[in-house]
């Protein structure tokens, strides 16, 4: 957890690395209600011309929500997330997540946010705004 009340535009939040398992695409359509075959069949991706099963758009966008809560230290710091879903995520590799403050001032802080894998940007043009208590 950072000390969020003095970061100044231009710094950066930690970062989050996490590495979903083979397995995580299962457990998520369990969760989510999304069993889409391109999530949990690696053949059925491979014929639709995909590498392989992919990772939910929203699991990653998750582990950025989740990036913020922990650098908050409070997860109803959270106020507003939004993203654009730019590539696709693959289990068994890590995802990245990376912030930079925007603007921090009357006790809030935005951030510009990435999530990557590799050179695989999988989140771009995020944002977040977080309210300090």
């Amino acid at each position: 957890m950072a000390d969020l009340s003095q970061v100044k535009a231009g710094e950066s939040l930690p970062e989050l690395r996490v590495t979903p398992d083979k397995y995580l695409p299962h457990r998520y359509a369990g969760a989510s209600g999304d069993f889409n075959p391109i999530h949990i069949d690696p053949e059925f991706a491979k014929a639709v011309g995909l590498p392989g099963n992919i990772l939910h758009g929203l699991y990653s966008m998750a582990q950025v929500a989740r990036a913020h809560t922990e650098a908050a230290g409070d997860p109803r710091a959270l106020r507003r997330l939004s993203v654009q879903f730019r590539g696709m995520g693959m289990p068994e590799q890590e995802i990245l997540v990376t912030s930079t403050v925007k603007d921090a001032s009357d006790g809030r802080v935005v951030t510009e946010t990435e999530a990557a894998q590799g050179d695989n940007r999988i989140i771009r043009n995020a944002e977040a705004e977080l309210e300090l208590q």
